[in-house]
């Protein structure tokens, strides 16, 4: 903390006057709504941490900001809009802040009204920020909540910095244990995370030891007994790899207990176990073995990384959350059309895991494979506005009926593609091109080769696939070989022939997943 801070705004009952000449501690808040600056400071105007209040900074647009941090370097965290001058306004403050002004300490929340202009995942991901807001979401507990984590790792943050100036040993450990932090927002599953930050906890300490993952729920540590609390195994290194729940040693249960009891990471004389808490409800756990003496210096670096971890892992629930939630609500349109135009039982189920294993074998991240699992189910969502007379015809269609069902592409894209979703602009993009073909013979815009999207090539694969194995209103279903035969007849011309050639070669997975997901 600086020297030339102004006083305190604390509004209580009066303190001894040794605790009220304490300095406080800076907020700016950055918005260019006055209201918004009023509440913020009426939810914490009884704010203390360490005897210091608070002294807010006020700045009502991004360039003002700037000017603010300039004057002062002192200032502990940022509330920060994302819509002010222009819509990204915010986001080009947060980029200037950690590139230009090389702050690191400061912590900056992103506060936002209207999240579709700035999308949550994009942003962790991208933008050098400690924590994600709807503005909708922070009442006056969470708005507390907020501003104590922050002005914790803030405080933690200057504590190492001042000790960095007379030691090189601590500018070290702070770029690692920022590194380590910033790393762990990268992760989208459960389980990446919990080997990142195995990986990033050995790194920042610089050992090569043996550990374990686990976490429990936090209303279990409070309402429970010790030995009541279950726990679960997220990861583990060395000789704790593939170790469940049930066969945890007693010493570690030992140590998890004494944790949790003390909410504190435990040391011994060769181990450590630490002590995550996050705020959605669950406390992370974790154990290493083989560290030696860990000096006072790595442990304020695990206490800071504690915090970050536990953002982390919130940021991590939310996406997961908001991504199932996603999933759901597409799975169901997909069995909506599924059920209106009468197509096999889990046909949608089918196609999101055909699209899934295929994209695999053909190079795709598993995120990127992920997308086109949740996406693919929408492929035939334009169906949808296709009359029944149509849909539903037992018979061939006439070549009128015909010009009206090959709408339905445009017709998908046309309700999915104005979304900024990920997940939802891939689905736009498969339900235009899903009729497309290798050739360019294809509808509705006769694209060809690798013009179609690799999502939509794919898409194309496990549809006829599909539709060929199942019965249709206009069809029984084909025997297996005739329809690989028929399938390798379309190599370059209705299909990629590549795709299609690792889709051969791996027909038993195929195949299981179609007797996986038969018709019932």
């Amino acid at each position: 903390m600086g020297s030339n801070r102004k006083g305190s705004l604390f509004t209580g009952k009066a303190k001894p006057a040794e605790a009220n000449s304490l300095p406080p501690w800076k907020i700016l808040i950055i918005d260019d709504e006055r209201d918004v600056h009023t509440v913020t400071k009426l939810a914490l105007s009884r704010f203390k941490l360490d005897g210091h209040g608070l002294e807010f900074i006020n700045a009502y647009s991004a360039e003002q900001a700037k000017t603010l941090l300039l004057e002062n370097d002192d200032i502990a965290m940022a509330f920060v809009d994302v819509v002010m001058e222009t819509d990204h306004a915010g986001l080009e403050l947060v980029r200037w802040i950690r590139e230009d002004l090389q702050n690191q300490a400061i912590r900056l929340v992103l506060r936002t009204g209207q999240p579709g202009q700035a999308p949550e995942e994009d942003v962790i991901v991208n933008y050098d920020i400690n924590d994600y807001k709807a503005k909708s979401e922070l009442d006056a507990r969470r708005l507390l909540t907020c501003v104590y984590t922050s002005v914790r790792a803030y405080r933690d943050i200057i504590e190492i910095e001042k000790a960095r100036k007379a030691q090189m040993q601590h500018r070290e450990g702070l770029e690692r244990v920022l590194s380590a932090s910033s790393g762990l927002f990268e992760f989208r599953t459960l389980h990446k995370f919990a080997e990142g930050l195995l990986s990033q906890v050995a790194s920042l300490l610089n050992i090569d030891t043996q550990t374990l993952f686990l976490r429990c729920s936090s209303f279990d540590a409070v309402v429970l007994a010790p030995n009541e609390i279950s726990f679960d195994v997220l990861a583990g290194t060395g000789r704790y790899s593939g170790v469940n729940s049930d066969v945890i040693p007693d010493d570690i249960n030992e140590m998890m207990k004494e944790a949790i009891a003390a909410e504190k990471c435990i040391y011994r004389d060769d181990c450590m176990l630490g002590y995550f808490p996050t705020q959605r409800g669950w406390v992370n756990l974790l154990y290493l073995d083989g560290v030696g003496n860990i000096s006072e210096f790595n442990r304020k670096l695990i206490d800071i990384l504690a915090v970050n971890v536990g953002i982390a892992f919130e940021n991590l629930m939310l996406n997961k959350e908001v991504e199932n939630t996603q999933s759901e609500l597409i799975m169901r349109l997909g069995d909506v059309v599924e059920s209106r135009s009468k197509e096999a039982a889990n046909h949608v189920k089918r196609m999101s895991e055909y699209c899934f294993e295929l994209g695999m074998l053909a190079g795709m991240t598993e995120a990127e494979a992920q997308f086109l699992r949740r996406a693919a189910p929408m492929h035939d969502i334009g169906k949808i506005a296709i009359p029944d007379d149509i849909l539903l015809k037992q018979g061939k269609l006439d070549d009128e009926e015909w010009e009206i069902m090959k709408q339905h592409p445009e017709i998908g894209h046309q309700i999915l593609g104005d979304s900024e979703r990920p997940i939802l602009k891939v689905a736009a993009q498969i339900s235009l091109e899903h009729h497309e073909k290798y050739d360019g013979s294809g509808y509705p815009n006769n694209l060809k080769g690798d013009d179609i999207s690799l999502y939509a090539r794919i898409v194309a694969i496990a549809d006829v696939f599909d539709a060929l194995t199942h019965a249709r209103c206009y069809k029984e279903a084909w025997p297996l070989n005739e329809v690989i035969d028929e399938m390798k007849k379309g190599a370059g011309t209705h299909f990629d022939p590549f795709l299609l050639a690792l889709f051969m070669e791996n027909i038993n997975t195929f195949v299981a997943i179609k007797d996986q997901w038969r018709d019932i």
